[in-house]
């Protein structure tokens, strides 16, 4: 039997080894990228589909919570704004980052719950469905992004040099979004009650992140512990490099951030890396 017909019987096949090396892993996950924009853009059709105004909830959501934020902490409270900064415009430059966290945090929890079909029927690297997840959010940041835009001009809020760090602090954001997701996603799925949880978690992180406050208001014998959350140096940055404040950045609180959001990562990782392989019988 020649090569070509020995070919011909025997075609090639995709082989799925058992414990496959990180190196092979991540190669999958390139091949399979198509996939994860197959998976985001699915998502982002049908996140507003059936809902009554569409689209347009990702614009009234950060402006009730906008609203909210003003007549509580500016308004009641009487608390500082940055710099002489708009404080309506303050919290909306906080909601930034905050709305993109919370929200990947949330969806990407849930992911592998709602893909449990595909899950135990195709194989690819399942790390993809809460990595398209996460992608998803970024429609909602810049749609926010842009609102913040016509806001910083209406208030004659002009960008300073500082802008073109933004995508660095883009970069800052997503990590502890990727860390935080791809864990809880896995964790969801072997213990159901993190559910639950995970809507707690956001709900009390957004009153220990500086989204309705500026972060000088903290005294300074809090201020390390403060600075244990990854979202405050995100947060500031994001004021820090929009707003064109005279403050200068805490270097201690952005390389706490990113300490922190790099190890979550890494934990994150390995974690869904040592129980993916059990995914398909627990779900």
């Amino acid at each position: 039997m020649t090569t070509k017909e020995r070919a011909a019987e025997f075609p090639p096949v995709t082989l799925i080894e058992a414990g496959r090396s990180e190196e092979k892993y991540w190669r999958d996950v390139w091949r399979y990228r198509e996939l994860l924009y197959f998976l985001a853009w699915r998502d982002v059709l049908v996140r507003y589909k059936q809902t009554a105004v569409g689209v347009t909830w990702v614009v009234l959501r950060p402006l009730l919570i906008m609203a909210i934020f003003t007549f509580a902490f500016g308004r009641v409270a009487k608390l500082p704004s940055d710099d002489g900064i708009p404080y309506s415009l303050m919290v909306l430059a906080g909601l930034l980052p905050w709305q993109f966290f919370s929200t990947a945090l949330s969806d990407a929890s849930l992911s592998l719950m709602g893909n449990a079909n595909l899950i135990t029927k195709v194989y690819f690297p399942r790390i993809l469905i809460p990595l398209s997840a996460i992608a998803t959010c970024i429609v909602d940041f810049l749609v926010t992004l842009a609102l913040l835009v016509v806001f910083a001009i209406w208030f004659g809020v002009i960008p300073t040099w500082r802008i073109v760090l933004l995508p660095a602090f883009f970069a800052l954001m997503v990590v502890p979004a990727l860390g935080a997701g791809i864990l809880l996603s896995a964790l969801t799925v072997r213990y159901r009650d993190f559910r639950y949880v995970v809507p707690f978690i956001v709900q009390f992180g957004l009153y220990i992140s500086p989204v309705g406050f500026s972060s000088k208001v903290i005294p300074d014998q809090f201020s390390m512990l403060f600075a244990l959350n990854p979202m405050v140096g995100v947060i500031d940055g994001f004021r820090w490099a929009l707003l064109g404040t005279s403050t200068s950045m805490d270097a201690p609180v952005l390389f706490s951030s990113c300490l922190i959001s790099t190890l979550l990562s890494i934990v994150a990782v390995r974690y869904f890396r040592q129980t993916e392989r059990s995914f398909a019988d627990e779900i």
